[in-house]
């Protein structure tokens, strides 16, 4: 069977797409460009109110494309979650739903759609624990592992916990993924054994709010903390990087493993939110501005040269002048390095959706322009500190823009910051990615770095 994937939203769909891909392949299935395949897979996000309204654009794009009764359309992640049996009520080239838990499931449930053209399948119940993966594996040789979307040369996603149970005011990720599952802890580690046993180099930890790891009921036989330590021991792995920390749950053993861990890279996404105490008690984030500074500034106590980043929502339901300015003084007190920045949007079934007054759209827009320009000023800022600097880049793919005489490589520092660095002399087709090279900041854009080399990659 010929299938393709398409993915929307954070960086847990990538990776469970990336995963279902190695799945199907494992079964003999062939993953093609769009325009070849027979079997499509939307992964949705509900996060927010744009990539849940381009899923009903992209349904409507396929159904022409499915035109033998083999043919179909299956939808899965958080809108799969929210709307269910509904997609195939409107669209009838729909024969597979499956939610966060029901993914596990999908490969069989796709085999079986495949082999029975009349069957349809709903897989949105929540299961009490993390379901594990079958099918899925990375083989022994990192030449061999799929180019899956978002897959890149010595770089890999593992997750680590699924769900949450924080029930933030505006958030809908509760009900679309379920209360908090932690994984195994020896399965997390197994499994990036093997990933460094296949060569790659950077392990990034995934999950709804990786700081409460082995918190819900089930609990793990490890803290997250215990958990990053055992990682680190790994032999031959280079970077360890985690995403995404609630404030209110990280631990001062995980804020010590910056100091300690010397593969535990420099750098954080920790989102903030709003730097109004009235409006982060409406929210539910449970810690305020003082709280939030004070993690700050045990992180650069532990680690003087982390790079911190955030998540900010703008236009809030009761979000006054004051309290959007207290925002803004938050971003120069912390002067993150970047920050993904967004209106406000009611979903479905949160708390907030009852909050009033809400805030005028011209209002919001105005207030998330002031702040995005005054995030890029200071990313511009951080970025010119660093001229002169030597860093380690793990390079990932050719740039954008090329120059004469060579060929020119993008990736990152430990900080997590892009870095574009020429090779003099060398093929277009080199076989750098993956590879770790030292590099002197020569040039710093607005939101990259420029790199002579200083020495070969290995």
């Amino acid at each position: 069977m010929k299938f393709t994937v398409l993915t929307f939203g954070c960086q847990m769909n990538v990776h469970d797409s990336d995963w279902l891909i190695r799945a199907m392949e494992s079964r003999g299935w062939t993953a093609v460009e769009e325009s070849e395949a027979n079997i499509f897979i939307i992964n949705t996000c509900s996060v927010r109110e744009k990539p849940e309204q381009k899923v009903y654009s992209v349904l409507g794009r396929l159904a022409p494309l499915c035109k033998n009764p083999g043919d179909f359309v299956a939808v899965g992640g958080c809108v799969a979650q929210q709307i269910g049996a509904g997609f195939m009520e409107k669209f009838p080239h729909v024969r597979l739903v499956f939610g966060s838990d029901g993914i596990s499931q999908a490969p069989a449930a796709l085999e079986d759609l495949a082999r029975n053209h009349d069957k349809k399948l709903v897989l949105t119940d929540f299961v009490p624990e993390y379901p594990e993966r079958e099918g899925g594996e990375v083989s022994s040789n990192l030449d061999l592992l799929p180019p899956g979307i978002g897959t890149i040369p010595g770089q890999a996603f593992v997750n680590i916990m699924q769900g949450c149970d924080n029930f933030c005011a505006y958030c809908i990720v509760p009900y679309t993924r379920g209360r908090q599952k932690s994984r195994a802890a020896e399965a997390v580690i197994s499994e990036c054994r093997s990933l460094v046993m296949a060569g790659v180099r950077e392990i990034t930890l995934l999950g709804q709010n990786v700081n409460s790891f082995g918190m819900d009921k089930k609990g793990a036989e490890l803290t997250f903390a215990q958990l990053l330590y055992r990682i680190s021991e790994i032999e031959g792995l280079e970077r360890i990087r985690f995403t995404t920390s609630h404030p209110k749950d990280i631990a001062p053993e995980v804020i010590k493993a910056f100091g300690e861990l010397p593969n535990l890279c420099p750098s954080l996404h920790l989102p903030v939110q709003s730097g109004s105490d009235r409006i982060l008690k409406k929210m539910g984030r449970k810690y305020d501005r003082a709280r939030y500074l004070g993690i700050v500034d045990g992180l650069r106590e532990a680690c003087p040269d982390i790079a911190l980043t955030t998540d900010i929502i703008v236009g809030f339901p009761g979000e006054t002048d004051e309290d959007f300015e207290q925002t803004m003084d938050m971003m120069e007190r912390v002067r993150y390095e970047s920050s993904f920045s967004f209106k406000y949007s009611d979903r479905p079934g949160v708390a907030a959706v009852r909050m009033h007054p809400k805030v005028d759209e011209e209002v919001a827009q105005n207030r998330l322009a002031r702040l995005q320009e005054s995030q890029n000023r200071i990313t511009r800022e951080s970025l010119e500190a660093l001229t002169g600097r030597e860093m380690v880049v793990l390079l990932e793919r050719p740039s954008r823009k090329q120059e004469d005489g060579g060929v020119s490589w993008r990736g990152k520092d430990p900080g997590g910051r892009v870095i574009n660095v020429h090779f003099e002399g060398c093929a277009e087709e080199a076989k750098l990615g993956g590879k770790l090279v030292r590099v002197k900041i020569i040039e710093a854009k607005n939101h990259s770095l420029v790199g002579a080399k200083l020495g070969e990659p290995w």
